[in-house]
């Protein structure tokens, strides 16, 4: 997972860098993570139905993407910004150009909030092409 965090380059290491669809009650849900040693992007499509573009709304809580600054020392102290937040409208989107068996292309951005401190972070230029790693 490649992206701009405000602006900073962000690139996920390959051996933390995944994706995973499970089916349960006729429903898809498909996970994407990409993790360096301080920071992680994480993206949920619950509803997720193959290749398109699926709007990140306040209007859909069943679709989020978060970036998260870990704390390994202290856990508890690990920030998260989520999208989409409350009274957020649209804030982004994350498409799916390319699926197959064992792989996930495409490209996201969007913009979230942390609710400690209501800050946010805008993550854009985000593309991915990921393993899908199901059990």
């Amino acid at each position: 997972i490649t992206a701009k965090i405000n602006g900073s380059s962000f690139t996920s290491l390959e051996m933390t860098s995944f994706a995973n669809t499970t089916t349960g009650g006729g429903q898809t849900t498909l996970v994407m993570q990409g993790n360096t040693q301080s920071q992680a992007i994480n993206m949920i499509i619950n509803g997720y139905d193959g290749i398109g573009t699926y709007e990140l709304s306040d209007s859909n809580v069943f679709i989020s993407a978060s970036y998260i600054e870990p704390n390994v020392n202290d856990p508890l102290n690990s920030q998260t910004w989520n999208a989409p937040f409350q009274d957020s409208g649209v804030v982004g989107e994350i498409k799916i150009a390319e699926q197959s068996d064992t792989t996930i292309k495409g490209t996201f951005h969007f913009t979230c909030k942390n609710v400690n401190d209501g800050s946010t972070k805008n993550i854009t230029d985000g593309s991915f092409n990921l393993e899908i790693m199901n059990n």
